[in-house]
């Protein structure tokens, strides 16, 4: 929580705060007026590294996609 004169006066520590993907709330005569919120980042989410890869037991995906394109030309 934070006051909007208290922002003027501590906005590099409450940006400090955000920094580390905290949630800042400005409060102007006790009532809530912004949420300072930390931007995503700029990497697709298809390409960032969140989760283990997939792992599938039994035969390998490129070689059942390769027999169907076999199967398919004859």
């Amino acid at each position: 929580m934070c006051f909007r004169a208290e922002l003027r006066n501590r906005a590099r520590t409450f940006f400090d705060f955000v920094e580390r993907g905290e949630v800042v709330r400005v409060f102007r005569n006790g009532k809530p007026i912004a949420d300072i919120v930390p931007i995503e980042s700029e990497t697709p989410s298809w390409k960032r590294r969140t989760a283990q890869p997939l792992t599938v037991k039994g035969v390998s995906m490129s070689a059942e996609f390769l027999k169907d394109r076999v199967r398919s030309r004859a």
